[in-house]
């Protein structure tokens, strides 16, 4: 028997907008400046810290810290696992669409 797709297995991490906007930014690139996140996400700092503490804890975003100069600067990059984490995600939704409109 085969098991269909269900919205309620998705990744609970990622079906968050913001989170799944910051994620989805982050594969776009390699890796990008917390002030860059921040700009381009129209998150605040303390929403945009929330969020990638917790993607950084389930070990989907590397975040490195360090100085350019003498003023600190904060890094987020999707990890291998965050990518593989994502692309599960859009699959699901793709499987649930699909099953969506009877194909």
């Amino acid at each position: 028997m085969q098991t269909l797709p269900h919205v309620h297995d998705l990744d609970p991490l990622l079906h968050e907008k913001s989170r799944l906007a910051l994620m989805s930014f982050l594969a776009s690139g390699d890796a990008f400046t917390f002030r860059e996140l921040k700009e381009s996400l129209r998150m605040t700092d303390g929403n945009l810290s929330v969020h990638l503490r917790v993607l950084e804890q389930a070990g989907y975003v590397t975040v490195a810290k360090s100085f350019v100069g003498r003023k600190p600067q904060t890094r987020a990059s999707l990890s291998h696992h965050g990518r593989v984490a994502l692309e599960r995600y859009i699959d699901h939704l793709e499987a649930i669409v699909r099953e969506m409109r009877g194909r």
